[in-house]
């Protein structure tokens, strides 16, 4: 087997080369540099074209050889997705990438560059990094100085404009990589020797947090689940993407509770035109899933989590809180609630977005420290 891996890494290592000087080869091609027979390297075309590592470019045609092409291995993209939310000046930009390691060196070079960045944070693959509209010069180069920043984010009707500069490896990701990214809807891009920079075009889309509590039983399910669930249906709409799934511990003294009182919320980015759409189906969906009849919702439109919402979080991890202080609390925010008197869980976990997990799951964390 070890002597057939480095054999069918050496052909395909010549095919990729012949592609690459001239942009096919032919089978007579591979006989000759690798010095096989000719039946053999035919044999090793055709695994490769099954394998899906080398396509038929043009036919046979009277007396001139089939031509074939090696597909490069390098990805097309490492940039799944990148899009963002927009709240008046403020602004949230989400680049979710095929690696972590990718969206660590993105989120150290964009924090050691600032910007107009006023906070990063990463989340395995995905990146999140706040900003306001505006603009801030700053240089990029080599080390010590960082290989790429976002310098200004502009609003142009119902889009995003992040303009970037960068240099070597964000270079060729900003020129090559991005416009093939799900969300983004233009890059344009200039050279000044090393440096380039670029604008990455996206739709404005609206931020939506939605807490779920109280959709389990004594007998089974789990609210864990069902948010995930609900996570996977809104974002079959098209014009809603994903952006998170967290759970939140509440007070573990509530005498009602199933376990140990968990709540969760989720997080998507909607076009507002689907706003209310979202609503309806978030309702129906936990009114027919939820084992329990007490099930709540609450939905939260737009960026950040004001004080007062927040010391609500803070009292429904210390206190017992009545339904009636929840329904005034998301009064003042206009935040939608639905169901029982899962709500006060419900708006909880959205009092307690933005935190992190450390202190999401441990009750006793001051949420006011981070």
């Amino acid at each position: 087997m070890t002597g057939v891996l480095e054999h069918r890494r050496e052909y395909l290592r010549l095919m990729r080369q012949q592609t690459l000087d001239k942009g096919f080869f032919t089978v007579t091609d591979i006989h000759q540099s690798a010095k096989i027979p000719r039946s053999t390297a035919q044999d090793w075309v055709n695994r490769l074209v099954r394998e899906g590592c080398v396509f038929l470019r043009e036919e046979k045609r009277g007396r001139s050889a089939a031509r074939y092409a090696a597909i490069s291995a390098v990805p097309t993209s490492t940039c799944r997705r990148i899009f963002t939310t927009v709240d008046g000046d403020n602004v949230e930009i989400y680049h979710d990438c095929m690696s972590g390691a990718c969206a660590a060196f993105c989120g150290y070079h964009h924090a050691l560059a600032a910007g107009v960045l006023s906070h990063i944070q990463r989340d395995g693959t995905l990146l999140r990094e706040c900003a306001r509209i505006g603009y801030l010069d700053v240089p990029v180069g080599l080390q010590p100085l960082p290989a790429v920043g976002v310098i200004g984010v502009e609003r142009s009707g119902d889009s995003v404009i992040q303009k970037i500069r960068c240099i070597g490896g964000p270079a060729y990701s900003l020129s090559g990589m991005m416009a093939r990214a799900d969300g983004v809807t233009r890059v344009d891009t200039h050279h000044r020797g090393q440096i380039v920079e670029g604008d990455v075009w996206t739709r404005a889309m609206v931020h939506v947090t939605i807490g779920i509590d109280d959709t389990d039983s004594k007998d089974g399910g789990a609210t864990f689940a069902l948010a995930l669930a609900l996570l996977t249906h809104v974002t079959r709409i098209k014009g809603v993407l994903p952006i998170s799934h967290h759970i939140a511990m509440l007070n573990p003294d509530v005498f009602l509770k199933t376990g140990g009182n968990s709540a969760s919320f989720i997080e998507v980015a909607v076009v507002p035109d689907q706003l209310e759409n979202i609503s309806d189906k978030v309702r129906r969906f936990v009114a027919d899933e939820s084992l329990s009849h007490e099930w709540g919702v609450a939905i939260h439109t737009g960026l950040g989590v004001p004080r007062y919402l927040r010391e609500y979080g803070r009292l429904v991890r210390d206190q017992v809180i009545s339904r009636t202080i929840a329904e005034a609390t998301a009064e003042k925010f206009n935040i939608v609630l639905a169901g029982g008197n899962g709500v006060i869980g419900a708006l909880g976990a959205v009092a307690l977005a933005g935190l992190p997990n450390e202190i999401l799951l441990d009750p006793k964390q001051d949420i006011f420290s981070s």
